[in-house]
């Protein structure tokens, strides 16, 4: 289980982050909503140590990996997928997917485990092709492949629906809940795209300037106006 307790951050002057707290639990969907500009991003690259929290814990598994690099933060089975996708557009797509296997020894890490072609055979029918030709939607599905690569429990998504086309949006969806259900792994999900989430969600976060304002089950989210509070 992620937890984060009283987490903040700052940016020049401004408080980013404010006394953030919240749980993810293994084989649930935890969606984090909000608008643009709230945090959501900040508080991604806190959890994966990209940026150093000011203050307040994060503790995954019941160890406080607050000041853990990024790196340390993978081994310990967290991988995170950012908004832009960050593929590797010279590589093929087989070796891109071979860099989500760098935290194992060099005999696991030879060749794409076979379960990662089954959640996504297009990644199999393109493996030879470079990153970079693939449509945005096909980059995305690589980009979580590669995350699923290191054998994840927890599975960090920022907005992946961003900029695709709806027939990629319902296969990444059908792998999300497949993830989740699976029972091995944590998900939160950053989206913006409120249909998406609350097709997922088993928990939801609503996040309004830097804050925790609302949480509860997924199944509650339009019964407890999230709709309309994410709404642009």
């Amino acid at each position: 289980m992620l937890q984060v307790k009283e987490l903040n951050q700052y940016y020049g002057g401004s408080h980013i982050l404010r006394s953030v707290n919240f749980e993810a639990r293994i084989g649930e969907v935890t969606c984090l909503l909000g608008r643009n500009g709230v945090g959501k991003t900040t508080l991604l690259k806190c959890l994966m140590g990209l940026i150093p929290a000011r203050s307040g814990s994060v503790f995954w598994q019941e160890k406080n990996v607050t000041h853990w690099k990024p790196h340390q933060r993978v081994r310990a089975g967290v991988a995170y997928v950012p908004q832009g996708r960050d593929i590797f557009p010279r590589l093929t797509v087989e070796e891109n997917l071979l860099l989500g296997l760098s935290r194992f020894s060099a005999q696991e890490a030879r060749r794409v485990p076979d379960d990662i072609y089954a959640l996504f055979p297009v990644l199999q029918e393109m493996k030879h092709r470079r990153g970079g030709d693939l449509s945005g939607g096909q980059q995305q599905q690589l980009a979580i492949g590669r995350a699923l690569a290191s054998r994840p429990q927890l599975l960090i998504l920022d907005e992946p629906t961003e900029g695709i086309q709806p027939s990629v949006i319902k296969e990444i969806g059908l792998v999300i809940s497949q993830l989740a259900h699976r029972g091995d792994m944590a998900i939160l999900l950053v989206e913006q795209f409120y249909d998406f989430a609350q097709q997922l969600a088993d928990k939801y976060l609503l996040m309004s300037r830097g804050s925790i304002i609302q949480s509860g089950d997924g199944k509650n989210m339009e019964s407890e106006g999230v709709r309309g509070l994410v709404a642009i």
